[in-house]
């Protein structure tokens, strides 16, 4: 579906990032993994994608607080793939606090990381995208970019506003064959959200199980973890002809949560 296409995926050397990552990979587009990890087990994880998919995966350890290492990023993977045909912002990271107690250096790197790095990468390949009049943007925001819990406000600020920020890019573009959407999950199990149940498990002193359904999901009407593959498979919908129509929309998949 997606052969000749290249794509950047940020976050994504585990959790929701790799499993979009390999999406592309499977539907045979070239891939620019970002993120942290070992560097043999990344080298490992890009040889697997080329065996398996005949694709070309190519590994940028970019700062996404740096617009500069941004910029740098997605030269080198126009460098390589010859373009940026799709781009996926997934890289996040969080802190919970009372907003009195809230340091100030995580709420900067919150933004930094989860918001204004969106913008600098869309900035980077926009103009590309424009001139070929073809293009899809998919930002990785959360339910929290559609609705709020305490205890989160640089989280949830930052990801309102990657929901804006998509939207204003969407109505920008819709012109030039480029679209640019938001998805907004609930509550993945991925390696962050595994640490978490482990910490709610020493700090309350009940099961996992019930730290999954009566802490985590306690709002998630369905009462099931969003599941990585779902995420993908909407993404690759996203970045389809089918799709061409879609933009500016902001795409609930959490299990019911944000009607909590």
């Amino acid at each position: 579906m997606l052969q000749g296409k290249s794509v950047i995926v940020t976050g994504s050397t585990s959790g929701i990032g790799l499993g979009i990552a390999r999406a592309f990979a499977e539907q045979g587009a070239d891939v620019l993994l970002n993120g942290f990890g070992e560097p043999d087990a990344i080298d490992s994880l890009r040889h697997e994608l080329e065996t398996r998919h005949g694709v070309r995966v190519r590994y940028s350890p970019a700062d996404l607080a740096s617009p500069a290492a941004i910029r740098g990023m997605a030269d080198y993977a126009r460098g390589e793939f010859g373009k940026v045909d799709i781009l996926v912002n997934n890289a996040g990271i969080q802190h919970v606090a009372p907003l009195e107690e809230f340091p100030e250096d995580r709420w900067d790197a919150i933004l930094a990381v989860n918001l204004s790095s969106a913008f600098h990468l869309i900035k980077a390949v926009l103009p590309e995208m424009k001139a070929r009049r073809w293009g899809r943007i998919v930002n990785v925001a959360s339910a929290h970019g559609l609705s709020a819990s305490p205890f989160k406000s640089a989280y949830v600020a930052a990801k309102h506003g990657l929901v804006g920020l998509s939207r204003a890019v969407a109505l920008e573009v819709a012109e030039y064959g480029v679209t640019c959407n938001t998805l907004c999950p609930g509550y993945v199990k991925t390696p962050l959200v595994e640490r978490q149940i482990a910490d709610q498990v020493r700090a309350h002193g009940i099961s996992a199980d019930n730290v999954v359904r009566d802490v985590l999901l306690a709002h998630q009407a369905r009462k099931e973890f969003v599941a990585v593959e779902e995420l993908a498979a909407l993404t690759l919908f996203l970045c389809s002809d089918a799709a061409a129509s879609m933009t500016a929309a902001a795409l609930a998949m959490d299990g019911g949560w944000t009607q909590h």
